[in-house]
């Protein structure tokens, strides 16, 4: 039954999204964040339904006269010239069969990016968009939460199976990362109800974070805390949701869980922390050693062996920057490093010009809400392997986006020009 629904649900969408492409890419990111597919036991879990709705897109895109715009900035070259980086450090790979396979992934994603890029064209689409992301990460997050509330935090969250973020460490990377924007969502919000709704799923999903036991993701969401609040504007009632759903939370979680946090400050006598250490160590051996890194996939024993302190103590490396840096060298780490040094400014550039004009408060509230998300992504990033998560991309994709919006808005709106109206769900669906 629940194949048949999905396939009804993928399907069904095919004839409308040619018509009108960008529901190919709302339709996108839903299957890429919730992988609905991957929930099903039948013929729809093997299913490409991304590529199947990704080619449809595509050709709604080339054949239909929806409105359509590249635009191209100092970030977007920036994750251009990595893209190609990292092509050419394929070619040069310790594994090159899978380091291939691994960078046709990523041109996918990339292309996928490219796409959405395209189909952004204002701003009640860039708000649907990131409805479409919270929506499907908001589900796991709301599911996770009342099943960490109902088990009394024994048992971890996980992600769906075989995606990106399956594991509870990457599932829980995407919380920290997703809260930030359901608290833009809220701000903007009109309706009594929705406006409830996405507060019960920002605090489902607090817990659900904890719920996972993903001793990165908790550092993350303690610094992201931080600079939520710092962000917030409304401060003392943001402090207040977001301690009582922490305290609410950890009044949940067993004795094991606090135990295991606690080798966060006892890292040197945790196996699994000092197997991380050494292969940061291999990654930076590496790097030091070839220019172009290892290549993707690089992560086998046969290269512990020569490059790592301790040969025999094989593992994964678990850090998007030591990730990027055996993979594709310095020159990698840098590009990555410099492409979210630019978002994080563009973010800052974005407030800056928006502050205090009423008619780009959203524009504002996204770019503060997107620069907790990239904290959130940095920080917990540090400990978890997800370099190449088409979920920062995106953020870059549309922080480019409502830079160029509020941008043309300010020198082509005269003075006393009627103001748009207030962003809701059903508004943005009606105009977009």
């Amino acid at each position: 039954m629940r194949d048949l629904f999905v396939a009804f649900l993928v399907f069904g969408s095919l004839p409308f999204i040619l018509k009108r492409p960008f529901l190919g890419i709302l339709m996108l990111a839903g299957l890429g964040y919730m992988n609905p597919h991957r929930l099903c036991y039948g013929f729809m879990f093997g299913m490409p339904v991304v590529m199947i709705v990704a080619l449809v897109t595509l050709i709604g895109m080339l054949a239909s006269k929806e409105a359509k715009r590249m635009v191209w900035s100092r970030e977007i070259w920036v994750l251009v010239i990595f893209v190609a980086w990292m092509g050419l450090t394929t070619t040069q790979a310790f594994y090159s069969g899978l380091a291939w396979l691994q960078y046709e992934k990523v041109i996918k994603i990339q292309i996928l990016t490219i796409m959405t890029l395209l189909m952004l064209t204002s701003r009640d689409r860039v708000h649907l968009f990131i409805w479409a992301i919270v929506v499907s990460l908001g589900f796991y997050g709301v599911k996770g939460g009342i099943f960490t509330i109902l088990n009394g935090g024994v048992y971890r969250v996980q992600g769906p199976l075989g995606s990106f973020i399956g594991g509870n460490n990457e599932i829980a990377l995407a919380f920290v990362m997703t809260i930030p924007l359901m608290r833009y969502l809220h701000l903007q919000e009109q309706n009594k109800l929705v406006k409830q709704g996405l507060a019960a799923m920002m605090f489902l999903t607090v817990i659900a974070t904890v719920g996972s036991q993903s001793r990165g993701a908790l550092v993350g969401l303690a610094v992201t805390g931080t600079i939520f609040w710092l962000k917030s504007r409304k401060k003392i009632g943001t402090a207040l949701f977001f301690g009582a759903a922490a305290v609410a939370a950890f009044s949940i979680m067993p004795a094991e869980y606090f135990e295991r946090m606690n080798t966060i400050k006892t890292y040197n006598e945790d196996a699994s922390a000092l197997g991380r250490i050494n292969a940061w160590w291999t990654a930076y051996n590496i790097a030091n050693d070839r220019v172009t890194g290892g290549g993707f996939e690089t992560w086998h024993s046969s290269v512990f062996q020569r490059y790592a302190p301790d040969p025999g103590n094989t593992r994964d490396v678990h850090s998007i920057y030591f990730e990027v840096l055996g993979e594709h060298g310095w020159v990698g780490l840098v590009l990555f490093g410099t492409l979210l040094g630019l978002t994080w400014l563009k973010c800052s550039t974005v407030i800056r010009q928006s502050n205090k004009q009423p008619d780009k408060q959203w524009a504002r509230d996204l770019a503060a809400m997107i620069q907790v998300s990239l904290v959130g992504y940095m920080s917990a990033g540090a400990f978890l392997g997800l370099a190449y998560f088409d979920y920062v991309y995106h953020l870059v994709a549309v922080v480019v986006v409502v830079h160029f919006l509020i941008s043309a808005e300010t020198s082509s709106v005269p003075a006393g020009a009627a103001r748009p109206e207030a962003l809701s769900l059903f508004g943005a669906l009606r105009r977009a």
